[in-house]
């Protein structure tokens, strides 16, 4: 099909995963033999084999790793050998926590904190070449300020640890680097706004085979922040450098081992710099002269102008200060103040406020203020806000993929399906169901954001509301953009009437005003300018109306006239998509360019003259033009239009197929599901109506139980009523015993006391008891016959103390088994009042058995027969 030199393709890439761009391929190939000649074309191919995309970027691979980078020199021989070293350099800063953590980095930027103590860590591994070269050891790391550094202003840096990797492959060196030091001064400072220092970090290398040691010098920037900075959305990368080293064999008599010394040593990023300053062929380029180490000092703290001079401004870039002078905020207040008495009448100072800069703050509620978003406007978009995002929109599709690239570079809009992207999408689906007419253009989604940053969802609906309707915004999307040609045509005129060296020159050239105003007239500036000065031009646009969209252009264009005027079509184009946005990064320069279009004469009536101009000569080009290549022109168009219409009623009737086909599944799926809840339903209720007869079953049973219990215990309260009596008959009986008991004994003594007085009265009888009442014989003496009413006395005695003593036994055995009883009962009422039904027989049983163990009343009976 075609055949390409592998050292002229410069970039190769495959489509994106998961996209319909994910079976193409694209490389960029260069054409000439010299710069004035060369011409880039990037070749895009579609494989129809899915797998064939990996396997021929492998072969690309294959193709790049065989054939070295470095360009060829003539002056050397075909027979010097090439190596190629990988080297990456990351930076840790003390985390004071006893270790390190790694700097973050951007591009090829490092962010560094001042005043902390840094770790180097650099690894170099051989990548390329004919043998295998061993590192042997490192003889220095070491550090400086600036690039392109003499090799006397290096510092030498402490190493923590050198060696080989545990693969043997990379030779990895640590040092640690303190920026405290005065000779880093440069590097321990934080960095103004918009700049950029350099530093150069070098390694020497004792090789194996090489006479003295390879020195791999690396330049990179660095950003100071404060010591307490924080550092948000910056992966941490290392620094990847590739060294070319050319080695040329000399002479050893003394080993069969080769020699080697360095013929040149040379850098990627020195390589990539020549490419772009020399012709395109390999074999036209030179390595460099003098070694990276040679020459003077460059000056610190540039402009980072470098690092993306060929990438365009990320929409959303750029920061906007929230600082206003407090004689600034004084006259807002009473501009407002007074506004707000009479919305219908603008104050007099208003139009020179806004052209100075609406305040951060106030630039919401003003904004709304000069679109003349009154409150009951503002309460009827609300409510068709609320229903507009409910309703369904053809264009979600491409609002979707759109909101992904407007203002990629803020943090509010910058995760993916976060706060921002939502509100985004809210607000610009519901446009397209409101202006169902122009329904979505690309372009929108940038103005929309703008207000976003500013006012809520339903606010900033009102607001975009008004400026395509009242401000006459949505014209340019109608008609197939007739408006549009027509702006373009009146911002010629005012090019050649103002800028007539400038027209010329884009005439020549061949630039036409829609190369570059298209964006500045469909996304009122949003799309490609810093935030700073899109605010301001939104701020007069909203202010003044569309017509300072031209004020605006003319502005841009007188501004840049010196630098338009020497670039060539390519360099204009290039101009204005990367270097012009990057020019207003600054308020100073956002005011200068403001100033110069305020300061510009706005002629209505030129601009009403173009437009008769241009309806004159599309007039004049419709006459002139052949009838049959018009009506042919019209049927092509028509046809278009028609297969387009044909390609999307198929495209919906594809899509609802698939939505019926979709529908029923789900609606299958829906009926399996709903006919299993309904057998899941069927089995509950019938679970339901079994619990509900054990509950019914199981409350009649507690019923029972209850009733039963309630009996018993009755039974045992009438038991225990009983036994309480007759306990209490006991205790009267023993009271009783007691009185008689001691009556008798107190008969018995008085008697006893009266025998013995008797005694001691008879002579003869009173030798016998001694004086304290014992019986005492002294003497034999005649026995005599007993007393009978001494013996009769005794034997009572005998029988009373029987008698007390059974009683107390008796009493003793009643009160335990009471005590017994009432503990029985306390029981049974505890496991009646605790236990489930299943255990209130066994509990009725055990009373049963505890009441019946000894029943008192033959107790009772034998206690009052002994007692009678």
């Amino acid at each position: 099909m075609a055949c390409y030199k592998i050292h002229r393709i410069l970039f190769c890439a495959r489509g994106q995963l998961e996209s319909p761009e994910a079976h193409c391929f694209a490389f960029t190939c260069s054409h000439g033999d010299s710069i004035d000649t060369a011409i880039f074309q990037c070749h895009v191919f579609r494989c129809e084999i899915p797998d064939a995309v990996g396997k021929i970027l492998m072969a690309f691979a294959n193709a790049f790793r065989r054939i070295p980078h470095l360009p060829v020199n003539s002056s050397h021989s075909i027979e010097d050998p090439v190596f190629r070293f990988e080297v990456t350099l990351e930076v840790k800063e003390d985390d004071n926590k006893g270790g390190y953590s790694s700097c973050p980095k951007d591009k090829n930027c490092f962010k560094l904190r001042k005043n902390l103590e840094k770790k180097l860590i650099l690894t170099a591994q051989q990548t390329a070449g004919f043998r295998e070269l061993v590192i042997e050891r490192c003889f220095g790391l070491l550090i400086c300020p600036g690039r392109n550094v003499r090799q006397s202003d290096m510092h030498l840096l402490d190493m923590v640890s050198l060696g080989s990797s545990a693969e043997g492959r990379q030779y990895v060196i640590s040092g640690i680097w303190d920026p405290r030091d005065s000779t880093f001064e440069v590097l321990n400072t934080e960095t103004p706004k918009d700049t950029r220092v350099y530093m150069t970090i070098a390694v020497d290398l004792v090789i194996v085979g090489i006479q003295e040691p390879v020195r791999f010098v690396i330049e990179t920037k660095a950003k100071i922040f404060q010591q307490n900075e924080r550092f948000w959305y910056f992966p941490k990368r290392t620094l990847n450098e590739h060294f070319y080293v050319k080695l040329k064999e000399i002479e050893n008599e003394t080993s069969t081992e080769p020699r080697f010394e360095v013929a040149s040593i040379e850098s990627g990023t020195d390589v990539e710099r020549r490419k772009s300053m020399l012709p395109l062929s390999l074999h036209h380029l030179h390595p460099p002269a003098s070694s990276p180490s040679t020459g003077s000092m460059s000056t610190l703290g540039e402009i980072d102008d470098e690092s993306d001079a060929d990438e365009p401004l990320m929409s959303g870039s750029g920061d906007v200060s929230k600082d206003c002078s407090e004689g600034e905020l004084e006259d807002w207040a009473e501009t407002l103040a007074k506004w707000r008495l009479n919305l219908k009448q603008r104050p007099n100072k208003l139009a020179s406020l806004v052209r100075r800069g609406i305040p951060e703050a106030l630039r919401g509620e003003v904004w709304q203020l000069l679109a003349s978003c009154t409150a009951t406007e503002e309460q009827e978009m609300f409510e068709s806000y609320r229903i507009l995002i409910t309703n369904d929109s053809p264009w979600e599709q491409v609002i979707t993929r759109d909101i992904h690239r407007t203002f990629p570079a803020h943090d509010f809009f910058k995760e993916a399906g976060g706060l921002g992207q939502d509100s985004l999408f809210k607000l610009s689906k519901a446009y397209s169901v409101y202006d169902e007419e122009i329904g979505y253009c690309q372009g929108l989604s940038f103005l929309a954001a703008a207000l976003l940053l500013h006012v809520p969802e339903e606010q900033a609906f009102c607001i975009l509301v008004k400026i395509m309707f009242e401000y006459g915004h949505r014209n340019l999307f109608r008609q197939n953009f007739e408006e549009l040609h027509l702006k373009f045509y009146q911002l010629e005129r005012l090019m050649e009437d103002q800028l007539p060296e400038l027209f010329n020159h884009f005439m020549e050239v061949g630039i036409e005003a829609h190369m570059f105003a298209s964006q500045w007239f469909l996304t009122l500036f949003t799309a490609k300018f810093p935030l700073l000065i899109v605010f301001r031009i939104l701020d007069v646009y909203l202010s003044e109306g569309q017509d300072t969209v031209f004020l605006i252009a003319v502005a841009l264009l007188k501004t840049s006239r010196k630098d338009l005027l020497s670039l060539d079509f390519e360099g204009i184009l290039k101009y204005f998509r990367v270097s012009l946005p990057k020019k207003y990064r600054t308020d100073e320069n956002a005011r200068e360019l403001l100033s110069v279009a305020m300061g510009l004469k706005k002629s209505n009536k030129k601009l009403k003259k173009y437009e008769k101009e241009y309806i004159t000569m599309k007039e004049q080009e419709m006459q002139q033009e052949d009838p049959v290549t018009r009506l042919q022109r019209e049927n092509k168009r028509l046809q278009e239009a028609n297969m387009r219409l044909e390609q999307e009623n198929d495209d919906l009737a594809h899509e609802l197929v698939i939505s019926k086909i979709a529908l029923r599944n789900e609606l299958d799926v829906v009926e399996e599901t709903a006919e299993c809840l309904q057998k899941e339903l069927v089995h509950t209720h019938k679970l339901l109506a079994e619990v509900e007869e054990d509950k019914a079953r199981l409350e009649l049973e507690a019923m029972q139980l209850k009733e039963m219990c309630r009996r018993e215990l009755q039974h045992s309260e009438a038991e225990n009523s009983r036994n309480a009596a007759i306990i209490t008959d006991y205790k009267q009986i023993c009271t009783q015993l007691s009185e008689r008991l001691e009556k008798q004994q107190t008969a018995a003594r008085q008697e006893l006391a009266q025998v013995k007085s008797q005694i001691q009265s008879c002579e003869r009888c009173s030798r016998l008891l001694s004086p304290d009442g014992t019986k005492c014989f002294t003497a034999p003496a005649p026995q005599e016959a007993e007393d009978p009413r001494l013996k009769s006395a005794e034997s009572m005695v005998r029988e009373l103390e029987l008698q007390l003593a059974q009683t107390k036994l008796a009493l003793v055995e009643s009160e335990c088994k009471t005590q017994d009883l009432t503990h029985q009962l306390g029981a049974a009422l505890s496991e009646v009042q605790t236990s489930k039904s299943t255990w209130f027989q066994k509990t009725l049983n055990t009373l049963k058995d505890a009441t019946n163990k000894g029943p008192p009343q033959r107790d009772a009976d034998a206690l009052r027969k002994s007692s009678t």
